[in-house]
């Protein structure tokens, strides 16, 4: 059984990974922040990497239960990628997680621990191919076009919501300004009706 302590400090890596990056954080501030000892910290987690990774693979876990109850509750293609770029609008502009850690940790890759870096990788895999699927599923069905394949596509659309995420940072984590920039990448996937 996961103990509390453990999943705070969780949160706690988190939260420092997403607003100052991997490289800016350490255990005196999870331990500052959460009012544990450092000791404490290793005892869950031995390195940092360990505890980035952990915080990865969690995070992960929880975008594939989300995904898994996105697919059980809505079954239009189009919904399902509205309710991806409605998610990190909502997160925005409430300042919970304004940005996604798997994001904000692939610029630092080359510095970052290969087991961080695995986890990075596997989650950038994990949307694509959750995204691809949406995608696919929404040309079969004539809802969503993919001019370039739905893999191509996917890849535009994660990579357009990630740099969307970089610009709402840049502008003081303004929702519009990521709303601006992702609602017409997913309006491009939209066919065009005919007049």
């Amino acid at each position: 059984m996961v103990s509390d302590t453990y999943e705070r400090i969780l949160d706690s890596a988190e939260h420092l990974m997403v607003s100052r990056g991997y490289n800016a954080f350490s255990y005196a501030d999870i331990s500052g922040e959460l009012g544990v000892g450092k000791a404490t910290i290793h005892h869950h987690f031995p390195t940092k990497a360990d505890l980035a990774a952990m915080v990865l693979a969690r995070y992960r876990k929880s975008n594939r239960r989300h995904v898994e109850g996105l697919f059980a509750a809505v079954s239009d293609p189009v919904a399902r990628l509205e309710a991806y770029v409605g998610y990190w609008e909502d997160c925005i502009a409430r300042q919970d997680l304004p940005f996604c850690i798997g994001a904000l940790l692939a610029s630092e890759l080359p510095s970052l621990p290969d087991v961080v870096v695995q986890q990075v990788r596997g989650h950038f895999a994990d949307l694509s191919g959750w995204l691809g699927a949406v995608i696919e599923d929404g040309v079969v069905s004539g809802h969503l076009k993919a001019v370039r394949g739905p893999k191509a596509e996917a890849e535009t659309l994660m990579a357009t919501v990630h740099g969307a995420m970089l610009a709402a940072r840049v502008a003081g984590s303004d929702p519009a300004v990521f709303s601006a920039i992702a609602r017409p990448a997913l309006d491009r996937l939209k066919p065009t009706v005919e007049a």
